[in-house]
Parts: structure tokens; C-alpha cells; sequence
């Protein structure tokens, strides 16, 4: 009897090692297959059979950062494309930096070449960057969120440095277009100045230097600081349309900064600033006492404060229409 079970046990034992290296192997060859994948490319392709062998089927002890996109022209996803560049200078900087390690692959599925990957992970958009762990399922923190944190490489690595402890240094190609542009500019600036040097009172002007100041101040308002420090879309197109308004209050397009720069420099401000005073001067002004008042001019206060009113609500509340397009839950109930 107890030869029986010592013989069930031995056979037990032998077969629990085999199984194990028989996955220890399939895991070594899995992890190879993906190193020289990422020897060619830093961001591997992945269609069905490759996103089910490498990224969900186990044995797997190495963490997989796959972006879902839509890069076809005929999908017209504008901000896909931008992504992608980011992303990709975030899998080349891991992959020439000196932590790289087998820990960690990078990845991406099109929707044309794995549309059956989107519906086995039931996503209806794009762009997507999400993180599949060494253990366990992805949770919810594992997809990242561009309106909170950003579309720019450095984002995208800070995120992945939460997820996985891996901190990756970004390194972007050297680009001398701004060296280019400012260099330009100064000299533009030099040569005009030159050409002016036996008249320069222009620069003693106070109405130029106000309207410089007043046009910085606008520039820095209608957003286009957050423009140069997050890097958004010139706009997004969707099966509906173009979108020039982002529907979130932690994003926003580039054209949509230039069309809040026009509402309120252009339109809103001076208007509703002109039917103000339009409707003080129609209900006195500067009182003078001295002054006899027709009935003439009576019409003529009534029809410049109608005219002040008019100007009033239709230009704010074609600011408030804006505002209602990008804060969804407005009006506040």
C-alpha cells in the first residue's frame, strides 16, 4: 500500500516538473521572440494571434504597454497620429536607455489589422494606451487618461512609471526649429532697427507698447500657454464631423483656443464693453445739470440703451453657448 502511493506520488512530482519546464521554456521563448521583435522595431504590431500569444496567454512575467489607434487616413483620427509619435519616442528612449530590460514590450494594434481585439476588449475609440501587467488582469488605472495627464511623451512615460516602477528618460531628436525662429526674429528685428537708427522715436510710443502688452495678455488668456505646454490637436474629427470644441474641462484644440481668442478680443468684449456704456450713457452719463435735455434726445437715449441691451445679451450669451459646449453639465442644476 505504501508502495502504491510512494509510485503516486513519483508521478505526481515528475509530471508537476515537467509542466514546469515545459512553461519555463515556452516563457524563454516567448521573451526572446519578443526581444528580437524589438531588435527591429521598438513598437511591435500586434494582430489577433500575436495579441493572444504574447500579451494575454500565459506563462508571461514582463509587463506589455499596447496603444489601440486608428492611423488609417480614411478613419480620420488627427490626434492618433500625434500619439503615436509621442508614444514611439517613448518606446525608443526605453529601448537605447541603460535600464532596458525583457520586462517590459511595447505594442500597438490598428483597428484596421486587429478590429477583433477592439471588440474582445470592448473599445469603441481611439486612441487608447493601456497596461497589461506580469500578473493578474489590467484594472481601470491601467488605461491612461489624456485629458488628465496629457498627450507628451514625458506624460506618457511619468504614467508608465506608475504602473510599472520602470522610469524611463526621454530623449527626443534634436529639433532646431525654434533656434531657427528666434534667430530669424532677431535678426528681422536687428535689420528693421538698423534701417530706423537715425529715427527712432517710435519706440518711445506709449499706445504701441500698450497694444503689445494688451495682445500678450490676450495670447496668454485665450490658452495658448497650455497650448505650447501640453501639445493638443489642431482639432479632432469624429463620424459626426469635425469637433473644434473638446467636451471636457481638462482639455481643449488648438482651434478651439483661437476661437475663444476671437469671441472675447473681437466680439464679446468690445461688444458687451460698447453696449455698457452705450446703456450708462443712455441713462445719464456724466450728469450735467446745465444741460436741457429735448425730447428729441429722449428717443435718442431710448434707442441707444435698447441698442446697449441688445448688444449686452446676444454677444454674452454667445459666450455662455460656448461655455455650455465645452462643460456638458452646464447649466448647473
Amino acid at each position: 500500500m505504501r508502495f502504491k502511493h510512494y509510485l503516486i506520488f513519483t508521478i505526481v512530482l515528475t509530471f508537476y516538473k515537467i509542466d514546469a519546464q515545459t512553461r519555463a521554456k515556452g516563457l524563454e521563448e516567448k521573451v526572446q521572440q519578443l526581444t528580437d521583435l524589438t531588435a527591429k522595431k521598438s513598437i511591435i504590431s500586434l494582430n489577433y494571434n500575436r495579441f493572444k500569444d504574447y500579451v494575454k496567454a500565459p506563462p508571461r512575467d514582463y509587463s506589455f504597454v499596447v496603444m489601440f489607434t486608428a492611423m488609417a487616413p480614411s478613419r480620420r483620427c488627427a490626434i492618433c497620429q500625434h500619439v503615436y509619435d509621442e508614444f514611439l519616442v517613448v518606446a525608443n528612449s526605453f529601448r537605447f536607455s541603460q535600464i532596458y530590460n525583457n520586462k517590459l514590450f511595447f505594442g500597438m494594434v490598428d483597428f484596421d489589422e486587429g478590429s477583433d481585439i477592439f471588440q474582445m476588449l470592448r473599445l469603441n475609440t481611439a486612441p487608447v494606451i493601456m497596461h497589461f501587467p506580469a500578473k493578474g488582469k489590467p484594472k481601470p488605472a491601467d488605461s491612461m487618461d489624456f485629458e488628465r495627464a496629457g498627450i507628451h511623451a514625458e506624460a506618457i512615460a511619468k504614467w508608465i512609471q506608475d504602473r510599472t516602477d520602470v522610469q524611463i528618460r526621454v530623449f527626443r531628436p534634436p529639433n532646431y526649429s525654434g533656434a531657427v525662429a528666434v534667430a530669424t526674429l532677431f535678426a528681422l528685428v536687428a535689420g528693421f532697427l538698423y534701417l530706423r537708427r537715425n529715427n527712432l522715436e517710435f519706440l518711445y510710443n506709449k499706445q504701441m507698447w500698450a497694444g503689445a502688452a494688451l495682445m500678450f495678455c490676450f495670447t496668454m488668456v485665450s490658452g495658448q500657454m497650455w497650448n505650447q505646454i501640453r501639445g493638443p490637436p489642431f482639432y479632432h474629427r469624429s463620424k459626426n464631423g469635425p469637433v473644434y470644441i473638446n467636451g471636457g474641462s481638462h482639455g481643449q484644440f488648438v482651434l478651439e483656443s483661437y476661437i475663444v481668442a476671437a469671441l472675447s478680443i473681437l466680439f464679446n468684449d468690445c461688444s458687451v464693453v460698447v453696449g455698457m456704456i452705450a446703456m450708462i450713457e443712455a441713462a445719464g452719463g456724466v450728469k450735467n445739470p446745465d444741460v436741457v435735455r429735448s425730447q428729441v434726445d429722449g428717443k435718442k437715449r431710448r434707442f441707444q440703451s435698447v441698442v446697449g441691451l441688445i448688444l449686452v445679451c446676444v454677444f454674452f450669451s454667445l459666450l455662455l453657448s460656448v461655455f455650455r459646449a465645452k462643460t456638458q453639465g452646464y447649466p448647473y442644476r
